[in-house]
């Protein structure tokens, strides 16, 4: 039932791609629907402790049950208070069920009505219709995204609502029950509004595209080629882990699901490599952090900056490259630090981690089968700058054609397969792919419909005007103190959130002050808050992609955020470059863009050298050692952000004379094999 509806998902995805014969609102009403369901049935499935991957509830349900139990026949107890617990949320899910259906079919038959004729006007049964189809909404966001952001969801209902009570310049009228399940529902806006739009129209077919990727065995040739090309470096089997991660966090855009996904396979890797479990579990988790700012997909986010700011997709995607390098370099550079200091020169066998050792050809073949979608996918929106959802449409296309043909074409030249059988088997790897996706994608329509819905309410309220006095007053005007702000609220505002679902919400919210009270530019306050947001997934105390990787690397999880901290210290300075040295991403390919973004790399490996340097850095005196790194630190951030670039020069001039020193230092007191490892 679960493929069934996913292909019924894509297919609708597909054809309104093609033909595009409704308004948008109304294809989004059913497209909601739609991914309301795939996701009621997978989670059904894992009630069912049938999820695909051999996870169930089953151990979650018997704990609470163990607890309840008394005592007198435990396993029986268990058993019986287990069943009733599946059968007690299974019921739950076929009433929301039935209310996602009623409401979809609903609001789809009456579009025309309710966003002309009756605007800003409901029946009562509309009316009753719109409040259990938005709590049924609210309590899905709690089961797939936890009781946080359902806090914020509540307070924006209440901030609606009782607005008259609240104090200063947060103070307004107030909304009526009406009034807010109008905005939420029955204006075919809020939870349909927007930023669903998008995700409808655009970032959908990408995660078709990221299913099919992962049922094809796109990830497996990442691992393989990420192991390959880290055997060249001592600190290669931690290094895999960042490309790997880098990679597949871009295209399934969730920290917490890249964390997991590739967390299972590279942090065993790492502590059976030597390393330190806390250590594994930050690597992963600043890797997966940084898979989101990767373009060309960027977690999807890339799409909805685009059509926020009204430029091309090419034009995010430029202005995210070097960006993209200050993370990737200044990271592998933490990362060969650290490998240094705890590694036990442990070999890399890439036999030991695959299912089965393929020849160079093959490998070659397979990555020209998934680079041609992912450069026709370039070519149409980059040079022929077709619209989004045709070129993700050709690109899934390709991507199918491609995925199906190749591997049959390559069994008629062997021996031991049969076209017929690697036909078949590929079929069914594309069913999966579809399935795959709509697993991914549900979830992630579910929280951008949360947040449609929060921001909506608030928009209505003013919020936005708001939060820019608001800004301007604890600032005092000062662009310092109102940007340092600013940061602090996306990164509570990200809460753990799916990339596109994090930058969307700030996107709105606090973008805006920026760019008006702040006059900083469009691009660079976009990339400030898409940057800050995701930031909340290694920042405690919320750090979902900590906690993650922290799980699976069975480690401790203030140990391993201090680890995810002291990698990932740059990505919290580099928003700030963006603000006071706009041109890193407002530049395009000006020269003056290659020079900031230079420095900025530089003062970002001098913030990685001071906190991670695997030796003492000035003699063995625990205090010398403290300042000395505290000075690289220091000197990075000024070369980082500081908007004069002579200061820039100068800081950068005087790290070098004192990296010199510390060379030198190492060549004087030191054996010739301990300089060399510096």
């Amino acid at each position: 039932m679960l493929t069934l509806t996913a292909i019924a998902l894509w297919g609708w995805v597909i054809a309104y791609a093609t033909w595009s014969w409704l308004p948008r609102a109304r294809y989004t009403v059913a497209f909601v629907g739609l991914a309301i369901f795939v996701y009621l049935l997978d989670e059904y499935l894992k009630l069912s402790g049938d999820d695909g991957d051999g996870n169930s509830e089953d151990s979650v349900l018997e704990s609470e049950a163990s607890e309840e139990s008394d005592g007198s026949s435990p396993d029986a107890a268990t058993d019986a208070s287990s069943d009733k617990h599946r059968l007690l949320h299974s019921a739950f899910l076929a009433v929301i069920g039935i209310v996602t259906a009623v409401t979809t079919v609903y609001l789809y038959a009456n579009y025309n009505t309710l966003v002309t004729t009756r605007v800003g006007y409901a029946l009562n049964h509309e009316l009753w219709l719109a409040a259990v189809f938005a709590a049924a909404l609210i309590y899905l966001t709690y089961r797939a995204f936890g009781l946080a952001f359902v806090g914020v969801i509540l307070f924006t209902i209440g901030y609606g609502y009782f607005g008259e009570y609240f104090p200063g310049v947060l103070t307004h009228s107030g909304f009526s029950e009406t009034r807010i399940l109008n905005i939420m529902v029955l204006e075919i806006d809020g939870f349909y509004g927007n930023l669903s739009e998008i995700v409808a129209a655009w970032v959908a077919p990408f995660l078709l595209y990221a299913g099919l990727l992962k049922a094809y065995g796109a990830f497996d040739l990442i691992i393989r080629i990420a192991f390959r090309a880290a055997t060249v470096l001592r600190s290669g089997v931690a290094q895999s882990a960042v490309i790997a991660s880098l990679i597949i966090g871009s295209i399934n855009g969730s920290q917490t699901a890249n964390a997991a996904m590739t967390g299972s396979f590279t942090i065993p890797l790492m502590k059976n490599s030597g390393m330190k479990s806390e250590t594994a579990g930050g690597i992963e988790s600043v890797a997966s952090t940084g898979g989101q700012i990767m373009p060309p997909v960027m977690g999807a986010a890339a799409f909805v900056m685009a059509s926020l700011l009204g430029i091309t997709y090419i034009d995010v995607v430029i202005a995210g490259l070097v960006p993209a390098a200050i993370f990737f370099f200044s990271v592998a550079a933490g990362v060969h630090y650290t490998w240094l200091a705890q590694s036990s020169d442990v070999e890399l066998d890439v036999s030991n981690h695959v299912d089965e050792v393929k020849s160079k050809q093959q490998l070659i073949l397979e990555g020209v089968m998934y680079a041609v979608p992912l450069g026709i996918l370039i070519y149409l929106l980059g040079i022929l700058q077709w619209t989004v959802m045709t070129s993700a449409l050709y690109t899934v296309i390709s991507m199918i054609v491609l995925g199906i043909s190749v591997p049959v074409i390559r069994s008629t030249q062997v021996e031991d397969e049969s076209p017929t059988s690697t036909l078949w088997t590929k079929l069914l790897e594309t069913v999966e792919g579809f399935r795959e996706g709509a697993i991914i994608l549900a979830p992630i329509v579910i929280i951008i419909a949360s947040v449609n819905g929060i921001v909506d309410v608030l928009v209505s309220t003013g919020i936005p005007g708001i939060l820019s006095l608001i800004l301007i007053d604890l600032s005092g005007g000062v662009m310092l103190l109102a940007v340092i702000i600013a940061m602090l609220i996306c990164i509570l505002l990200g809460l753990g959130m799916p990339t596109v679902a994090a930058y969307s919400l700030v996107a709105l919210l606090i973008a805006p002050a920026l760019v008006s009270d702040f006059m900083v530019p469009d691009l660079a306050a976009h990339y400030f808050v898409l940057y800050a947001a995701i930031l909340s997934g290694i920042t405690p105390p919320i750090a979902i992609a900590v906690v993650v990787a922290a799980g699976v690397a069975k480690a401790d999880f203030w140990r391993t955020s201090l680890e995810a901290l002291k990698l990932a210290a740059p990505l919290y300075i580099l928003p700030f470059a963006f603000i006071y040295n706009p041109e890193i991403v407002i530049g395009g390919a000006s020269t003056m863009t290659f020079v900031s973004g230079g420095l900025a790399l530089l003062g970002a490996i001098s913030i990685i050298h001071g906190l991670n340097y695997h030796k003492p850095i000035f003699g063995t005196s625990r205090v010398t050692n403290i300042g000395s790194r505290g000075i690289y630190v220091v000197l990075g951030v000024i070369i980082m952000a500081v908007p004069s670039l002579w200061i820039r020069l100068g800081a950068l001039g005087v790290a070098g004379i004192l990296y010199a020193l510390q060379l030198r230092g190492s060549f004087e007191v030191g054996s010739p094999t301990a300089a060399g490892n510096n």
